[in-house]
């Protein structure tokens, strides 16, 4: 009897956990008094927290933001939570991701240039304590299912040696939806969807934004609701390939722009993954006492079916279009519900944010960048956050119209690099294409549509802008006020002071999956490791003093990586 019984519960959680019909929309509970949900009680502390990353999701694509696309979940749960309508993220990928797990602006960690290739030696610091590793020395069971994309050439840049208990989902950036598979260049592919530290080729063909809803679903079942935990579902929709099961994009068949229908079938699928996800919070026990965070990790590709309209610019430009996020938090512990925020809040403060939240401590005197903004969201106070610097990459292309003269000999305006300081925002170098891109709902796009407000030939290498009253960046107000050019400025040479080299190491052929089994993981030994880092010392090395001679082969390493540098920023 004993025996059956055991067995009638492992069935039902497996069956849980493999089966996306179970957990269908319709059965989703709408408000907080459905079935499934704990009486109203003093919530125990600290609380559950859950982390909700979209990839690639524009401004424009979502509901509440007068979009075309269906997202329902998350209009209602922004409606009774608090919307995040000041709140910033990075442009690309690794960035966003880095800054919300360690707090650190991207000067402060190495990562300022580009993503981090599949290929290339590199990975998140190690010497850098991570927010889920925060939180399990708070008491938190921490769990990530998603997209990783923060480095794994060696074991200890794993997302199970970087503070999660669990982990299922990519370590690439850019995998098939159903078979996993990732090509990092002509010939150079293999499979990515891992279970903890092990390759999970069982798993594939299961569609991965329901895979991944799949999962959460069954941590939440299978964890104690008394214990607190972090909950990190990274989601890998809606980046490229643009793919969707059938049934999603049968309503868009009127939306005749292909790309834009096969995304819009991609957001809705996910917003119908985040209602499951919520209905298990509540099923499970956790609603009640959780914290709900939803963002977005940069702006939307619109030449991939986004739109971040009437934002300026696109994904990888530092235009509102690529840095102003989609965000909001839910939670019944809000203390003031129901209403949309102005707070300036960054990606970076989330880490003393949830930290707090957790009961745990973190301040700049641990060398964060990121504030805790918690009274800013619950109760509405002001935020403490009064400037942001989203970037200054030193080996992207620099401006041909820039100069140290054209920054007064403060900065180097060539750099490429932005600022926000109050209600003011500089640009230097080349901040990206700054077009203004409506969405793209016809069959054709007509070509003077899509070029009525294109920035083709721009002869300048500054710009600046009242954020605050022009938050579609029309006028430059560089020419007007170089007095306000001249702060930013030198608050941009304050910054760069506390920024520590560059890490971009050049790719490294040991990586490719045909001597790893099939697929990427990792491929460095601690030899190969050590040898890396002198490497890349000698090549990030500023010094002035004099120089050891170097032999013929070292002239010609330094040569490759400076040329795979450049090929690589165009790449991106």
């Amino acid at each position: 009897m004993h025996a059956l019984t055991g067995f009638s519960l492992v069935s039902l959680l497996s069956f849980g956990y493999l089966s996306w019909d179970w957990a269908k929309p319709s059965l989703v509970a709408d408000g907080p008094g459905e079935a499934g949900e704990q009486p109203s009680a003093a919530p125990p502390q600290p609380p559950h927290i859950i982390f909700i990353l979209t990839d690639d999701q524009g401004y424009h694509d979502v509901g509440y933001h007068g979009s075309d696309i269906e997202t329902p979940t998350l209009d209602r749960l922004a409606a009774e939570g608090v919307k995040l309508e000041n709140y910033y993220i990075q442009p690309i990928c690794t960035p966003s991701r880095s800054q919300l797990l360690t707090g650190r602006y991207q000067i402060h960690t190495g990562l300022q240039h580009s993503i981090i290739r599949p290929r290339q030696p590199n990975c998140l610091p190690l010497d850098q304590v991570t927010l889920p590793q925060k939180l399990q020395e708070a008491g938190y069971s921490t769990h990530m299912v998603g997209k990783w994309h923060l480095g794994f050439y060696r074991k200890e840049c794993l997302p199970t040696r970087r503070g999660f208990d669990t982990f299922l989902g990519s370590l690439t950036g850019n995998v098939d939806y159903y078979t996993y598979d990732n090509c990092d260049g002509p010939g150079v592919c293999g499979f990515d969807l891992h279970e903890g530290e092990s390759v999970a080729w069982g798993l594939s063909g299961q569609y991965s934004t329901m895979l991944y809803a799949q999962r959460a679903s069954h941590i939440l079942a299978s964890h104690n609701p008394r214990r607190p935990l972090f909950l990190y579902v990274a989601f890998q929709a809606v980046h490229t390939p643009l793919q969707s099961p059938r049934e999603y994009l049968y309503r868009y068949r009127s939306m005749g722009n292909v790309a834009r229908r096969k995304y819009a079938a991609m957001v809705t699928c996910m917003d119908e993954a985040v209602r499951n996800i919520t209905w298990a919070l509540k099923r499970y026990g956790f609603y009640n006492n959780s914290v709900i965070i939803f963002s977005s990790d940069n702006g939307g590709q619109t030449f991939s079916g986004g739109s971040n309209w009437p934002l300026r610019g696109r994904k990888g430009t530092y235009w509102e279009g690529g840095v102003r996020g989609l965000g909001f938090v839910h939670s019944p512990l809000l203390k003031r519900k129901r209403r949309t925020s102005r707070a300036l809040v960054h990606i970076t403060d989330w880490y003393p944010t949830l930290v707090g939240l957790a009961g745990g401590t973190a301040s700049a005197a641990d060398g964060l960048d990121g504030y805790d903004v918690w009274p800013a969201i619950s109760e509405g106070r002001a935020s403490p956050r009064t400037e942001i610097l989203h970037n200054i990459d030193p080996l992207y292309n620099h401006a041909r119209h820039g100069s140290l003269e054209g920054g007064f000999g403060i900065w180097n305006t060539a750099v490429q690099a932005a600022i926000r300081v109050g209600e003011w925002k500089l640009l230097t170098g080349d901040p990206g294409y700054g077009d203004w891109i409506p969405p793209q709902t016809l069959a054709a796009f007509p070509d003077s549509w899509w070029n009525l407000e294109r920035m083709a030939s721009v002869r300048q290498a500054v710009w600046l802008f009242n954020i605050s009253a022009d938050p579609y960046e029309r006028e430059d107000l560089a020419g007007q006020r170089p007095d306000v050019v001249r702060t930013l400025l030198a608050r941009l040479a304050d910054y760069n002071r506390t920024a520590i080299p560059v890490r971009y190491p050049a790719e490294n052929p040991r990586a490719h999956p045909d001597f790893n089994g099939g697929a990427w993981g990792p491929w460095a030994s601690d030899e190969e490791e050590e040898g890396e880092e002198e490497e890349e010392g000698r090549s990030r090395s500023f010094s002035r003093g004099r120089r050891k001679k170097k032999c013929k082969i070292c002239k010609l390493r330094s040569f490759f990586r400076k040329l795979n540098t450049r090929l690589m920023s165009h790449r991106i």
